[in-house]
This record gives C-alpha cells, structure tokens and sequence, in this order.
C-alpha cells in the first residue's frame, strides 16, 4: 500500500511539474535572433541581414500568455559601387493559447507585427517605411524540464501591410496576404519558463 501510495504521489509531481510551465503568473522568455548573408561568385556585391527581436509574456491565466518582442532588423545591399541599407525597429505584441497537458501542449499565437524604420544610400536618407501585419501561427511545444519548453511552429496565417515614402515623394502601400503552412520547414525554438 505504501509503495503504491508512492507511486501515485510520484505521478502526481510529475504531472504537475509538466503542467507548471504555463500556470498563471508564470513569465515566459524568448525571442528571435537571425544573420543571413548571400554574395554570388564573381560577382561584385553582396546582400546581408540581421535581427533581433527577444520577447517576454506573462501567463494571465492557466494556458493564456501575452507578451511582448521588441527589437531592430537592419539589410543591406551592396552592388559593389553603392550601399543601399535599412534599419527598423520592430515591435511584437503577441497572445498566445496552450491546449494539452504532461510534456506536449499545442498552442496557437496570435502576434501583431510592427516595423519602422528608414532606407539610407550612402548614408543619405532616401526614404522611410512602416510595417504592421498580424500572424496566426499554430505550433506544439515540448517540455523537457520545467523550465525549458522547445518549440515547432509555422508561420500560418498572416497579413501585412507595409507602406515606403521616399523623401519628397508620396507614399506606395503594399498588401500581401497568406498561408504558409509548410510543415517541411518549421520554426524551431527554445523557450525559458520561470
């Protein structure tokens, strides 16, 4: 009787360690960190990117987090006679929903995309830009510890409406609208939860 009563104490603790990560008042850590560069050979020139965007949520009920990313994306393209650059800050407020329990949850977010910023050649202003988008992106997360939960995700669903006004000149907005669900090519990322 004892070693069962053990047993299922044991289950107990274990369950509710996988459950404990998205409890309220919990905090949720993450973000986004990329480079790319791409340079054709013999070719003069050569295009480079870099951003970083860390984000923090706060669980507002059991499986509900809203959070928050905040950071700046910087291209630049360099023919090999003039640089052409630009540099954004973003902005990521996001919702986000678990559903599940033990060590696999499925979530789906909810995140509203922002960018400002301005496009220099040479150093000279040539234009500034602004983006907002919103994104539905399903995804399952996995928790090995309970402070750790590792991520796969999809870009889903999105909208974005990005706007350029060159300097002197009048504004062009640009609309896209999508679906990319390409399970071949995940978002794979690690979360902090404490």
């Amino acid at each position: 009787m004892k070693k069962l009563f053990l047993t299922l104490t044991a289950a107990v603790a274990v369950t509710f360690a996988a459950n404990a990560q998205t409890e309220k008042g919990k905090t949720i850590l993450g973000g986004n960190v990329s480079y790319d560069y791409t340079n054709v050979k013999d070719v003069d020139g050569s295009v480079q990117g870099f951003s970083i965007l860390p984000s923090v949520g706060v669980f507002v009920s059991d499986n509900v987090a809203v959070g928050l990313g905040i950071g700046y994306a910087w291209n630049q393209e360099d023919d090999g006679t003039e640089k052409a650059k630009l540099g954004q800050f973003v902005a990521a407020p996001y919702a986000r929903l678990y559903k599940g329990d033990g060590d696999f949850k499925f979530f789906g977010q909810v995140s509203v995309p922002m960018a400002w910023g301005n496009s220099k050649v040479d150093d000279t202003k040539i234009s500034k830009s602004e983006h907002y988008g919103v994104e539905l992106a399903p995804g399952f997360a996995y928790f090995p510890t309970d402070k750790i939960g590792i991520e796969f995700s999809v870009r889903g669903l999105y909208y974005q409406n990005a706007s350029t006004t060159p300097e002197g000149g009048s504004k062009t907005t640009t609309n896209s609208f999508g679906l990319n669900a390409n399970s071949l090519a995940p978002k794979i990322g690690v979360q902090f939860y404490f």
